[in-house]
């Protein structure tokens, strides 16, 4: 929920502005958070669409998101002021909407605003014709002229003083704007198919972009590249030399500190410099969730306890700090607290030795503390000295020096939950689950955790039924109440997170589901040209129909739906799903060897296509040890083009096709595997297993 601190502003508002404007009823908290400003915000329907077009007033659309601290800034600084808001009420008819229940306007639009500015981000404000149609965009204006943009009140006047008195050019800039958003909707023509020697070149391209000093990819501001991190250990597993090096040292210079949360678990969204030192402090699940499975990958590729360390940690933290008591996962935590960013993750020195006592100086040495601090006058923690030279220095082993700062870091956390807490963005969005739905289903069955199974066991039931009212797949959930839309994001990362549910446990409730899901998913989205449509086709009609294909912060949703289908063929044998995932593969073959780290969760799907997918059919009673032991053998190792189904002899009614005609051999649990179209022949032993699978 909102943090007090937080509502103590709101409550503000709500008291100079009884009234409620058209946001009272929305079940997103960033909308909610703007249902008492003075400006007369409609939420994104027909109403606000309709009283555009009745009254002859351009849309003015403000898109942000909960965690968004420019957006609260922006909010703080014009939409709670009553001139601001009178001027947008009298000339204009505004739009507020959460990008993260809406991808589809956020895509579109934009889309637009980057063509208009060269770049973009949130808050995204653009001014439309009555129909629709962008003619003016930026992102955050100031109330004054500062930064070297204009104010916020000056663009204001003059885009009404346009409207009114050169109304055509307006509408001949918004035809032409749109004739580029339909240009470029449709995504690419289909290229060659990716080959192995393309995914290894595409792999040396990543890790030579890759910041060879400091780990990362890009300069500040820096961002994590989850996506970028699997393709490199993907096509180490697959043999290509210099991968996991890139990878490792990555993963090693983020778990640090500064984006990693050292004390709570977590990453922030990104780092404001490039030695990944001062985050921007907001916490999103999806990035979350996709970094708990590298370093869990991590560990499983290098056996290195600090990868495992961050990955149980992160996962740990999302249970504590994000879990929602019906099972869903929250989307995010703010950055700001009582008014200032990043005020409850930051330390004083003092504030540090009052909680370790006379254990300071050692916790100090390994972050390399000063009275000074590293951000404006405060510390943001960061580890100076490697875990064998601290020991070394203190005459402890490695393991104990490990332990007394893990019992350190709980000791600060305590301290740190008596302060106010940054605001939670409380709604719960199907695709993010999903993404986390797969980080704790894998991470149950590889670090052998009842614990993470139980939580990716309620998660599942809850997207299936909370987010499925009516057998209706929904994007967004809010205290009881699910949203209308549903994007094709939401249906991919579901159906990829139940399959990794059901390889944990082999519940077929999961599997049956997901093959539901992927029939769903290709009669709704699909495009004829080849790949998916973001949107469904019943969906509300908008300016274009998006089809977004580069991967950004999240995956693509084509390249979800891609990976999902490669993966739905391999347990069932439809070739069309197959044949299907090809034809979208081959759309962004071009971009992808050209701009390999903006299409990285692309090239791992591709990866999958274009390697010997194994696939292993265990036959037996689950709780018989045999058949543990061959589990238990399958799951040593990382091995990323493996999938396993598994089910009592004879398998239930609608499991896998993988499974079909293969009885246990002497009563025994027994494996069949095969691999490109060739399967050996079954074995019931585990060190049998061991070796097929070397």
């Amino acid at each position: 929920m909102i943090a007090s601190g937080r509502k103590l502003d709101y409550n503000r508002i709500s008291e100079e502005n009884p009234m409620p404007n058209h946001l009272a009823d929305a079940t997103s908290p960033y909308l909610l958070q703007h249902a008492h400003h003075p400006v007369d915000w409609h939420p994104w329907n027909e109403e606000a669409l309709e009283r555009a077009r009745r009254e002859e007033k351009p849309i003015f659309l403000s898109i942000g998101y909960a965690a968004c601290h420019w957006c609260h800034v922006m909010a703080h600084e014009s939409f709670e002021d009553p001139r601001t808001a009178a001027f947008l009420n009298e000339h204009f008819v505004c739009i507020k909407v959460d990008r993260e229940e809406r991808p589809d306007l956020d895509a579109i639009y934009m889309t637009a605003v980057t063509a208009l500015t060269g770049r973009g981000g949130w808050p995204m404000s653009v001014f439309l014709t009555p129909d629709q149609r962008p003619f003016f965009g930026g992102t955050y204006y100031p109330p004054e002229r500062r930064y070297g943009m204009p104010a916020f009140m000056e663009v204001l006047t003059s885009l009404s003083d346009a409207w009114q008195n050169r109304r055509g050019d307006v509408l001949r800039s918004g035809e032409k704007i749109a004739a580029h958003l339909s240009k470029g909707s449709g995504g690419t023509d289909a290229e060659a198919a990716f080959d192995r020697p393309t995914l290894a070149a595409a792999a040396r391209a990543v890790a030579g972009a890759s910041d060879r000093t400091h780990g990362g990819w890009g300069a500040a501001p820096k961002f994590p590249q989850p996506m970028a991190i699997e393709f490199l250990l993907r096509r180490h597993v697959a043999g290509d030399g210099g991968m996991l090096q890139t990878a490792e040292h990555t993963l090693r210079a983020m778990a640090r500190g500064g984006l990693y949360d050292v004390v709570g678990g977590g990453f922030a969204r990104y780092s404001t410099d490039r030695l990944w030192r001062i985050p921007h402090f907001e916490k999103m699940l999806y990035d979350n969730a996709q970094l708990a499975r590298a370093y869990l990958h991590a560990w499983q590729v290098t056996e290195a306890p600090e990868f495992r360390r961050v990955a149980e940690d992160t996962l740990a933290f999302a249970v504590r700090e994000m879990l929602s008591a019906e099972g869903g996962f929250y989307s995010s935590l703010d950055a700001d607290s009582e008014g200032q960013e990043g005020k409850f993750y930051v330390w004083t020195l003092d504030e540090i030795r009052a909680a370790l006592g006379g254990e300071a100086p050692f916790f100090e040495a390994a972050y390399g503390l000063t009275a000074g601090g590293n951000r404006e006058g405060k510390i943001v923690l960061q580890r100076a000295v490697a875990d064998a030279e601290l020991a070394r220095r203190f005459g402890f082993s490695s393991e104990q020096a490990v332990a007394r700062l893990a019992a350190h870091h709980g000791r600060l956390r305590t301290v740190r939950n008596t302060r106010i807490r940054p605001g939670t963005d409380d709604k719960i969005l199907t695709a993010w689950n999903g993404l986390m739905l797969a980080a704790f289903a894998e991470a149950a069955r590889v670090f052998d955790d009842p614990r993470c199974l139980e939580i990716a066991v309620r998660n599942a039931d809850f997207l299936l039924t909370a987010m499925r009212p009516e057998g209706m797949l929904r994007r967004a959930w809010r205290a009881g109440r699910a949203g209308r839309e549903v994007f094709l994001e939401d249906y991919a990362a579901l159906i990829l997170g139940l399959l990794e549910l059901y390889q944990s446990d082999f519940n077929n409730r999961w599997f049956a589901a997901a093959a539901r899901l992927t029939e769903e998913m290709a009669a709704r989205f699909a495009d004829p040209s080849g790949g998916f449509f973001d949107t469904p086709d019943d969906a509300e009609k908008l300016l274009v129909r998006p089809k977004d294909l580069q991967d950004n912060a999240t995956p693509s949703g084509n390249a979800l739906a891609a990976e999902a289908l490669l993966r739905m063929a391999a347990f069932t044998g439809k070739t069309e799903w197959r044949e299907r995932a090809e034809r979208s593969l081959a759309l962004v073959s071009g971009p992808a060897w050209r701009f390999p780290t903006a299409f990285g969760r692309w090239l791992a799907a591709a990866d999958f296509a274009a390697g010997e997918v194994r696939q292993i059919a265990i036959v037996g009673d689950p709780d018989d040890p045999d058949t543990k032991a061959l589990l238990g053998e399958i799951r040593r190792a990382y091995r990323p083009d493996l999938i396993v189904a598994a089910a009592p002899d004879p398998p239930p009614e609608g499991a896998p096709a993988l499974l079909a005609g293969r009885p246990m051999l002497d009563g025994r649990p027994t494996a069949y595997v095969c691999a490109g179209f060739i399967c050996r022949n079954p074995v019931t032993r585990a060190e049998d297993l061991r070796l097929l699978l070397s």
